[in-house]
């Protein structure tokens, strides 16, 4: 297997870390306190085709392959997972969504403006009463008129509250349970549509995460995506997809959180010298850097599974799982070596521990990815 990265993925990679080095690292701690969706700076992502990644060229996107969209999460997480997280979301999830199962004219309609990021995606599947059980939702799609009706609440939804473009999940046969359900892609403008309360979160607390209410909300049939009674079928491949975007967004804090504890360690002095001499610091910064290489490398292979056309599904939740598992150790270590300073916001380790925490529940929980490796481990007997 080749690991080199080809000229066309490391100048996207380059240029998003010198982004991230000019635009994102010097704010993300304002941003941060301040739960400020940085409007703007999405903006210009959206200008560099970072919004458009899984957008068809013909579309307007760039049409990224998976390896690349993973380089790309990568550096943004380095930097604020926030932001990562705000990509991610709308690239994997509402966009992928449209460009995988949506009509002709519906991509004509919505793909343009998601890939430039003039319409930021907001994918709503969870519910205030349905997580990881996500078919056995409550919001509902009657039959109404030559169209339908929509009424329910969402949660937890990522660009709730500044999204142009929202696709939503809603029973169209609750007799069937998840084989009746349809996915429907709505406008902003929607009479009907609105967020609700923004939610306040322990951590990527400038992402936009809010509530999604819909009240008596009505649609043609112009607004099925797929099959009808077939959305949460699809919604199962988009998952597997978003599963290789959370890893790397793991892997990106992961590896912040290494290079903060390798640059604070060596210019840290106690008893005489800096404590990256001693070999319990050096131990942590090896342990945190073999893991931040196979979590890599697993996200890595998931998005080669992905983009050769192999089945994929397995590798995608180990990558997902590990990498999470491996952010989350990263930062605490991060913050052990900065001792005292570590707990405080003075640094931003504090910050990437509490942003790892979501590498571990969005996308499916870790006990989540535990059940779908073991059904395709027990599959292949």
């Amino acid at each position: 297997m080749d690991f080199s990265l080809s000229e066309d993925q490391q100048i996207m990679r380059n240029a998003v870390r010198e982004f991230v080095a000019r635009e994102v690292i010097p704010f993300a701690t304002e941003w941060d306190e301040a739960e400020a969706f940085p409007t703007e700076t999405v903006a210009r992502l959206g200008d560099m085709g970072v919004l458009g990644m899984v957008v068809p060229e013909e579309y307007g996107g760039t049409g990224l392959d998976y390896v690349t969209i993973a380089l790309v999460l990568e550096e943004l997480a380095r930097g604020d997972g926030s932001l990562a997280l705000t990509v991610a979301s709308h690239n994997s999830l509402c966009t992928k969504h449209i460009a995988m199962f949506a009509s002709d004219e519906q991509k004509a309609k919505y793909l343009p403006e998601l890939a430039t990021g003039k319409r930021l995606g907001a994918w709503c599947l969870t519910e205030p009463g349905s997580g990881s059980d996500a078919s056995g939702m409550k919001t509902r799609a009657i039959r109404k008129d030559g169209g339908w009706l929509l009424n329910g609440t969402k949660m937890f939804i990522t660009q709730g509250s500044v999204g142009g473009v929202y696709l939503i999940l809603a029973n169209t046969t609750p007799e069937k349970h998840q084989k009746g359900i349809t996915a429907f892609v709505l406008p902003r403008e929607t009479p009907g549509l609105s967020a609700g309360k923004h939610l306040k979160k322990l951590g990527v607390r400038s992402s936009d995460t809010t509530e999604v209410v819909l009240e008596d909300v009505f649609v043609g049939d112009d607004a099925v995506v797929g099959e009808l009674d077939h959305g949460f079928i699809d919604t199962l491949q988009i998952l597997d997809r978003g599963r290789i975007a959370i890893a790397a967004m793991g892997v990106g804090i992961a590896r912040g959180s290494l290079e903060e504890a390798l640059k604070y360690s060596t210019e840290r002095q106690q008893f005489g010298r800096a404590i990256a001499e001693f070999q319990g610091i050096q131990w942590m910064l090896a342990d945190m850097a073999v893991e931040v290489d196979a979590a890599r490398q697993l996200t890595w292979h998931a998005g080669w599974m992905h983009d050769t056309g192999k089945p994929f599904g397995k590798e995608a939740s180990m990558a997902k799982l590990y990498a999470a598992q491996v952010a989350m150790r990263a930062a605490t270590n991060a913050i052990q070596i900065h001792g005292g300073y570590g707990y405080t916001r003075e640094y931003p380790v504090e910050r990437y521990l509490r942003d790892a925490k979501l590498c571990e529940i969005g996308e499916g929980t870790n006990e989540v990815q535990r059940m779908v490796i073991a059904r395709h481990l027990l599959k292949s007997l």
